[in-house]
């Protein structure tokens, strides 16, 4: 059994982005709070040095709403009691006057852990 408190994780904050990532057995839980304005293309492209985002994600929005927009040009929006699962290559942001948070569960090696 175990147990991790996110409260308790120094935030990791890229603009207007902030992450806090716990680590489980294999397992990486990471909060994202994405503030009002906040895009992923202005505050997290240069940390990750892609165009777009190539990761994969699994989480579920707690608060707000997150836009999203696919390489191909396709959009979703996913907003608190939503599950999303996103695969690489896509750009996102907060939509409205909310701030958007998510829980994402990843496993292996992604830029939460740099």
């Amino acid at each position: 059994m175990q147990k991790a408190t996110l409260a308790a994780v120094e935030s990791d904050v890229h603009g207007l982005i902030s992450k806090r990532t716990a680590q489980l057995d294999g397992v990486a839980v990471t909060e994202v709070t994405f503030s009002v304005g906040a895009r992923w293309s202005h505050d997290l492209r240069p940390s990750a040095g892609t165009d777009l985002c190539e990761l994969p994600h699994v989480a579920l929005v707690v608060a707000g709403t997150l836009g999203v927009e696919m390489a191909d040009g396709s959009t979703e929006e996913f907003s608190a009691g939503d599950v999303m699962l996103l695969p690489p290559g896509h750009d996102a942001w907060a939509v409205g006057s909310t701030d958007c948070r998510f829980v994402e569960f990843s496993r292996g090696g992604d830029y939460y852990e740099r």
